[in-house]
């Protein structure tokens, strides 16, 4: 894929291609939604909401297949973890707003409440005190990436503990502030474990 790179415009070319194969295949397997979902990855990389919001839409008809993954194949892709994807699309377009009100929610999915998914909402949470950074909002920083870093010392996850590290990169940005500078030392202690 070409988004590692950030040649997105490359990738929309390349997805293009995959969306107009995946809709020759079988309509019962959820590929088609899937190559959205990456779709408004890319899109939402290059500012496009129009293109971005269209292709969350499509891939979340991935529900009307019947129960989700229906293809017990390669692709487990069932939608579960769409409202994550498209806070994280809107967090990406700077579109706060939108990105907070999503992501809030997907935060009250069985999937994500406290004690499921730590991976998943770890990431959600970072991706809310990101939001707070952005806002000049430092009790929202403080109190999303403290437990997402709660969550990171429970688990390990590496995953968190990367996304967190780049949360990190943006803190400086809200000056002095004792507590945001206590989050990001302790979130610099996770990335030396």
């Amino acid at each position: 894929m070409e988004m590692p790179e950030g040649r997105y415009r490359q990738a929309v070319q390349l997805l293009g291609a995959a969306a107009r194969l995946a809709r020759r295949g079988d309509s019962a397997l959820s590929t088609r939604q899937w190559v959205a979902s990456v779709q408004a990855e890319a899109y939402a990389a290059l500012g496009d909401l129009t293109a971005c919001e269209r292709a969350m839409d499509q891939a979340e008809t991935v529900c009307e297949l019947g129960g989700g993954s229906t293809n017990g194949g390669w692709l487990r892709f069932d939608g579960t973890r769409l409202s994550e994807e498209r806070g994280a699309r809107y967090v990406q377009l700077g579109r706060f707003d939108l990105a907070e009100e999503t992501l809030t929610c997907a935060l009250k999915q069985t999937e994500l409440a406290a004690g499921h998914s730590y991976r998943r909402r770890g990431a959600v949470l970072t991706d809310l005190a990101v939001i707070g950074v952005r806002r000049g909002d430092a009790e929202q920083v403080v109190a999303y990436g403290g437990e997402a870093v709660g969550l990171a010392r429970v688990t390990g996850s590496g995953y968190v503990v990367r996304r967190l590290g780049a949360l990190r990169g943006e803190l400086r940005s809200l000056g002095e502030d004792r507590r945001v500078a206590g989050l990001a030392a302790e979130i610099a202690v996770l990335g030396m474990s």
